[in-house]
């Protein structure tokens, strides 16, 4: 037996060994640089994704946190969005006590470009805004997750008091 397979290694395994071992490297290569293609356009459609969703411009919608008669309401209380499309969420608080804009579910479903306040600029993720009495702010950014989410004010007694609405991407 073991005569048999020195004879199977010596005539037929070692001639073919180096051919095997190259075409093993060759499809490793092959599948490196696949993989790097992939990748390098993936980014590249991320890229011309978000150069098309800045140039594209934005829908713009106001929202008051209350009211000027200390109304515990958001005013529209329904808000609906397109997933894709870019949008620029005015809020102001014309009342005489500090709101919260709170929707954290909302948030997690968006790409916020940048929340603009006095002459201040956030980026990244955004969960909630407080607006004092008198404030406004602008809040540029692209719905993605489709579903409805529920926004409330967080100040004790406010969200009981009916300061609630919905907020729908469909």
């Amino acid at each position: 037996m073991t005569r048999l397979f020195t004879e199977f290694y010596q005539n037929i395994l070692y001639p073919i060994l180096p051919n095997v071992l190259r075409l093993i490297r060759q499809f490793t290569v092959l599948c490196l640089l696949l993989c790097f293609g992939f990748a390098l356009q993936s980014q590249a459609i991320a890229a011309d994704f978000t150069d098309n969703l800045l140039k594209q411009p934005a829908r713009e919608i106001t929202i008051s946190l209350g009211n000027s008669a200390n109304e515990l309401k958001f005013e529209p209380d329904h808000l609906e969005f397109v997933p894709g499309k870019r949008y620029l969420l005015h809020l102001n608080n014309p009342s005489q006590l500090k709101h919260y804009f709170t929707a954290k579910d909302f948030a997690d479903g968006i790409w916020t470009q940048k929340v603009e306040a006095g002459k201040v600029e956030v980026k990244g993720a955004i969960h909630e805004l407080e607006l004092k009495p008198g404030a406004e702010a602008e809040w540029f950014f692209v719905p993605i997750k489709p579903g409805k989410y529920s926004l409330n004010c967080s100040i004790a007694g406010h969200t009981a008091a009916g300061m609630t609405g919905e907020i729908a991407i469909q």
